[in-house]
């Protein structure tokens, strides 16, 4: 069973807010150099891609392995500008997102009020289908049918998740405006408008570059951008020893540096992935800019004590974390289930 002190893990963070207020502050030069370096290299390997493309598609396609990586960094900008916290003016937000957009294919607004939804209910059973990977109590899994039992298989496995699943959820899953309720109805729209501009701008780049080797190279590159952002999505939340509870008796603070992890990465893998691996930050304050969140992190150590760190290495074994057991407060593998799962169809 997973246990902490909740006591305990709330008095050493009582300040927790007095403590980060000073990371949340936006730097205008940090953000000109993200945005100068991403975009640059961004560029400068997709202009090599389409010179390679020519010669071998594969070796174009290799390229796209680390510009996938960069792609993921200029959407970290775009999360960054969801937040209002990339720069101090939100103008400046909106189009630096939206510009963002054009390059990830993920509409800026809708996805930053989806994003929204996510960090206020973190961690919370209820709601785990908006803007995170969802994740099922065992108890309700056991009440599904064969079918939804089998939709819910594929959609955690790992070879659908971290291959396919990632571009579906880029191209196609993000060109629609699926949640109605209230707090995303001033925001479907965006989506529309998403779409009609994307269409656009790829039908010039098309036009002028070729069709062909445009849209294969930077679907491409989408791909492999896919996968990694499924992947740190996944990691983030759906690990053993992690924390969620149900909306009553759900604690902000708690959900942050209990319900999220800080992957531990070597400072290349942290730069690649725009230090969204300091989630336990980002959820306490989603406010502190990505490029103040290793500084944030390196001066408190008090966050790093009561969170989840894991490894790389550590963190391929979160493919095991299948469902919620609620009885003993931790994920536990589809394996693991078919053990007890007598115990879930009796209550079912």
């Amino acid at each position: 069973m997973t246990t902490f002190n909740k006591e305990q893990v709330l008095a050493d963070l009582k300040n927790w807010n007095k403590l980060l207020k000073q990371y949340q502050i936006p730097n205008t030069r940090e953000a000109l150099i993200q945005l100068t370096n991403s975009f640059s290299f961004y560029i400068a390997l997709l202009v090599l891609q389409l010179y390679l493309f020519d010669k071998s598609v594969l070796l174009s396609a290799v390229v796209a392995i680390l510009n996938g990586f960069i792609l993921g960094r200029i959407f970290i900008i775009q999360h960054d500008c969801g937040h209002k916290s990339f720069t101090r003016y939100k103008t400046l937000n909106d189009i630096i997102g939206t510009v963002c957009s054009i390059c990830t294919l993920i509409p800026y607004e809708y996805w930053a009020k989806n994003h929204s939804f996510h960090h206020a209910h973190n961690g919370q059973l209820e709601f785990s289908d908006i803007g995170d990977i969802e994740c099922l109590s065992a108890e309700k899994y056991a009440s599904l049918s064969w079918k939804g039992k089998l939709w819910y298989r594929i959609y955690r496995n790992p070879f659908y998740l971290f291959t396919i699943g990632g571009f579906i959820y880029v191209v196609i899953y993000n060109r629609f405006a699926f949640l109605k309720d209230e707090p995303f109805k001033k925001v479907r729209k965006n989506v529309l408008i998403s779409n009609l501009l994307f269409v656009g701008i790829y039908a010039v780049l098309a036009w002028l570059i070729g069709p062909t080797r445009f849209l294969v190279v930077q679907f491409i590159n989408l791909l492999f951008f896919g996968t990694y952002a499924l992947w740190f999505f996944y990691i983030q939340h759906q690990y053993e020893n992690i924390y969620k509870s149900g909306k009553d008796n759900w604690d902000y603070v708690i959900a942050a540096v209990k319900g999220s992890t800080y992957y531990k990465l070597p400072r290349i893998g942290h730069w690649l992935t725009g230090n969204i691996g300091f989630h336990h930050l980002h959820h306490l304050a989603p406010t502190i800019p990505n490029y103040n969140l290793s500084r944030c992190n390196r001066e408190n150590p008090v966050f790093e004590k009561h969170t989840n760190v894991i490894s790389f290495w550590q963190s391929l074994k979160t493919v095991q974390a299948n469902l919620w057991d609620e009885q003993r407060q931790k994920m536990i593998s589809f394996r693991e289930y078919a053990r007890i799962k007598k115990r879930y169809i009796t209550k079912g």
